[in-house]
């Protein structure tokens, strides 16, 4: 099992208790279009993706992690596109609603930037943030990306089409 902590955060496995948490998530209307998601999740299908979870990032080029504090959970940080040749993966994180504006983005970042230096060796993290998502894009610049690229018109949103940053952060080794 996966266990990382530092300050007020720790990350940890999928369980099979953020069943609900994530089917919450998951059937958040406003964020499909991210993950083009046209129908919602049945708890069926959330509880087979944690069982499935377990798998780890060399397998499933993919992992997610859950975000703690205070034994609350807070968010969920994603690795995907996961590729060992190239030693790159793209990070995407969700804070709840609930725990915004408190720093845990900024900690989550700092904490994936060091598992994913020190334990996958990775010479790269990259994001993708929707132009209107100006506290991410402010939030990765002040981590060290850089905005390498911008996708015109790469998603459908609220029936008008928005553009998508790429940024990409060297990590050191």
């Amino acid at each position: 099992m996966i266990e990382l902590a530092k300050g007020n955060i720790k990350f940890r496995a999928v369980e099979l208790t953020d069943v609900d948490i994530l089917l919450r998530w998951e059937n958040d209307t406003k964020t499909w279009h991210l993950s083009n998601t046209l129908i919602p999740f049945s708890r069926f299908d959330i509880e087979q993706y944690v069982m499935e979870a377990n798998k780890d990032i060399f397998a499933a080029r993919q992992l997610r992690l859950m975000i703690e504090s205070d034994q609350m959970t807070i968010g969920c940080v994603d690795l995907f596109d996961y590729s060992p040749m190239h030693r790159r993966a793209g990070i995407g994180i969700l804070i709840d609603a609930d725990y915004r504006e408190q720093g845990f983005a900024s900690s989550t970042l700092d904490l994936m930037r060091e598992y994913a230096s020190k334990t996958l060796n990775l010479h790269q993290l990259y994001c993708n943030i929707e132009e209107d998502n100006k506290a991410s894009f402010k939030l990765f610049k002040k981590k060290g990306y850089k905005e390498t690229g911008i996708k015109e018109d790469w998603n459908y949103k609220e029936g008008k089409w928005i553009n998508e940053y790429l940024l990409q952060l060297i990590l050191n080794h």
